[in-house]
């Protein structure tokens, strides 16, 4: 569990940093950051289902339309999680856009493994 956790750690922060990195580099070219993060989400998702696919859970064995679709729907209720999140920091501090992503990422990470973890890869 300890490996595995670590592993978790290092392909979740690869993805934050492709999550993070593709809204620093959109938002200034005009797209809202709300949008942003939407844009975002989907290319870091492809980081993070191959990444905990082949090595974090090593499910390489199981079928794709059996984990792909478990581990969007994980996916996808942790985004929503941190597209609200976002949103309320962007609107109620004054957080930089940045600072507040961030933020979000990080706090919806736990979620994320535990249902990876006990659902989407099993």
């Amino acid at each position: 569990m300890k490996a595995q956790l670590g592993r978790f750690g290092v392909v979740g922060i690869a993805a934050m940093l492709v999550h993070w990195c593709t809204v620093a580099v959109i938002v200034p070219l005009g797209m809202v950051p709300l949008l942003a993060n939407v844009v975002a989400f989907l290319v870091a998702f492809q980081v993070s289902y191959w990444g905990h696919r082949h090595w974090t859970f090593e499910a390489a064995d199981q079928q794709h339309r059996k984990t792909a679709p478990r581990f969007f729907a994980v996916a996808v209720a942790s985004f929503l999680v941190n597209e609200a999140a976002y949103a309320l920091l962007l609107q109620y501090t004054p957080l930089d856009y940045r600072v507040a992503l961030v933020l979000v990422l990080g706090g919806v990470a736990g979620m994320t493994f535990l249902l990876s973890r006990h659902w989407a890869f099993r």
